[in-house]
C-alpha cells in the first residue's frame, strides 16, 4: 500500500506515518518532500495507520467513518494480496473552523452539490422509470448496474490500464450489452411463461443480492478508484466544483435532454410511449413489443453503468459492491416522486431528491439522516398527490 501524506498538490514531508499489522508488530516511515509514503501487506487482514509529526500548524483530518480505526487511525482492509491500496492521510490547518463558512455559503455548495447529484440519478433512474413503464416491472437490481458501472471502469482503467475516457465509453457500452443479455436469457423467458409481477419482483431482489456478493468477491470490499489522483477544480464565489464535476454534470444533462427528444420526436420513442400506455393495443398495431422491451433493457444497463462511473469519479470518490444499495431507495424515491413509469416525472423526482438530500445536511440533518428527509418528503407528497408529480391518475390502483 503507498500513498501521500497531505495531497499530491501539496504535499507534506518530514511526516512519520506508523503501519500496525493484523499480528500487531508496526513499521514507521517518514516521508520526503514528496509526501509519498510505502508499505508491504504480506499478509490478509485489517491495517491501521498512524500519522505523527506533522509540521507546525498541520493536524490531520479525521477519516470517514467506514475507515475509522481506534484513536483517530486510518483503517485499510486488504482483502487480497497484490493489490493496490491507497489509504488517505489528509491534513489541514490547525486554525480550520468549520463553521467559518456562512450558512448562506453552505447553502449554495450544497444546492449545486445536489444538482450534480440529481442529475446522475436522472441518468440512472431514467431506466428504472422506462422498465417500470414497459413492463410494470419494479426492478430491485437496477442499482446494481450502476455498481457495475463502477466495477467495470475501475477493471478497464484503473486495473487495465486505459485511458479515462475511452474506458467510460467501453464501460457504458458493457453495461447496455448487460441490459440486453438480461432481458434476452432472463426476463423475455419469465414474461412468456406468464410469470407475474410479484414473482418477478422477487427474481430481481435475488439477482440484487447475487450481484453484490458477486462484486464482494471479485473486487472486494473496500472502496475502489477508477483513477487514482485528484482533479482539478476552481472556484465561483463560494462554491468549488472540480472540472470532472462540470463535465460529469454535463454529460447527463444532455444524454438525459437526448433521451427526451428521442421519446417524444422519434418512432422509436413513440412505440415506447405506446407500449408503456397499453402493450395488448401496441401489439395490434404493429409494433414489436419485445423488440422495444430489448431496447428499454439495453438502454436503461447502458445509461446506469455510465450514471455508476460518473458517480465514482464525483461523488462517492471511489466504487464499493454495496454503492447500488445505498442508492436504491433514492433511485425508487426519485421515480415514484416524479410518477411512476414516466421518463420526464424521473428526471424531476431526482433532481429535487438530489437537491433536498444535500441541503438537508446544511440546513441540520444529521450524517446519514438526510436520505431519511427525502424519503420523508416524499411520504408527504404521495399522501396528497399518489400518482406523482407528473403521473397520471389512472396508473395508479
Amino acid at each position: 500500500m503507498n500513498g501521500t501524506v497531505g495531497s499530491r498538490a501539496e504535499p507534506v514531508g518530514d511526516a512519520d506515518v506508523t503501519l500496525t499489522r493484523p499480528d500487531g508488530t508496526e513499521e514507521t516511515v517518514t516521508t520526503g518532500d514528496n509526501g509519498r509514503f510505502s508499505f508491504e501487506a504480506p499478509v490478509v487482514g485489517e491495517y491501521l495507520l498512524s500519522l505523527d509529526g506533522l509540521p507546525e500548524g498541520l493536524e490531520q483530518i479525521p477519516p470517514e467513518a467506514q475507515f475509522a480505526g481506534p484513536d483517530g487511525t486510518v483503517m485499510v482492509n486488504v482483502d487480497a494480496l497484490g493489490r493496490q491500496y491507497v489509504p488517505a492521510l489528509t491534513v489541514r490547518s490547525v486554525d480550520y473552523d468549520s463553521s467559518g463558512t456562512s450558512k448562506t455559503d453552505q447553502l449554495l455548495q450544497a444546492g449545486v452539490n445536489g444538482l450534480r447529484l440529481g442529475l446522475l440519478l436522472a441518468l440512472a433512474s431514467l431506466g428504472l422509470s422506462l422498465i417500470y413503464g414497459t413492463t410494470g416491472l419494479s426492478n430491485f437490481a437496477h442499482a446494481e448496474l450502476v455498481t457495475l458501472g463502477g466495477m467495470v471502469a475501475y477493471g478497464l482503467v484503473n486495473l487495465g490500464g486505459l485511458n479515462l475516457w475511452l474506458g467510460i465509453v467501453l464501460t457504458t457500452v458493457i453495461c447496455g450489452l448487460v441490459g440486453y443479455t438480461q432481458d434476452r436469457v432472463l426476463w423475455q423467458p419469465l414474461r412468456r411463461r406468464g410469470l407475474g409481477l410479484t414473482q418477478m419482483m422477487i427474481v430481481t431482489i435475488g439477482l440484487a443480492l447475487a450481484a453484490q456478493y458477486a462484486f464482494q468477491y471479485f473486487v472486494g470490499a473496500s472502496t475502489q478508484k477508477v483513477v487514482v489522483r485528484t482533479f482539478d477544480s476552481f472556484t465561483v464565489g463560494p462554491v468549488r466544483l472540480s472540472y470532472m464535476d462540470v463535465i460529469a454534470m454535463l454529460i447527463a444533462l444532455v444524454l438525459i435532454i437526448g433521451v427526451g427528444l428521442v421519446l417524444v420526436k422519434t418512432r422509436i420513442g413513440q412505440a415506447t410511449r405506446a407500449v408503456s400506455d397499453n402493450p395488448a393495443l401496441a401489439s395490434a398495431s404493429g409494433i414489436d413489443v419485445d423488440k422495444i422491451i430489448r431496447i428499454v433493457w439495453t438502454s436503461a444497463g447502458a445509461l446506469a453503468g455510465l450514471a455508476g462511473v460518473l458517480y465514482a469519479l464525483t461523488i462517492s470518490n471511489g466504487i464499493r459492491w454495496d454503492t447500488g444499495m445505498q442508492i436504491l431507495l433514492l433511485l425508487f424515491a426519485a421515480v415514484t416522486l416524479g410518477g411512476l413509469g414516466t421518463a420526464f416525472g424521473a428526471m424531476l423526482g431526482s433532481l429535487i431528491i438530489g437537491v433536498v438530500v444535500e441541503l438537508s445536511g446544511p440546513l441540520g440533518a444529521p450524517g446519514d439522516l438526510k436520505y431519511a428527509v427525502a424519503l420523508l418528503i416524499l411520504i408527504v407528497l404521495l399522501l396528497f398527490r399518489p400518482q406523482g408529480l407528473l403521473g397520471r391518475p389512472e396508473r395508479i390502483g
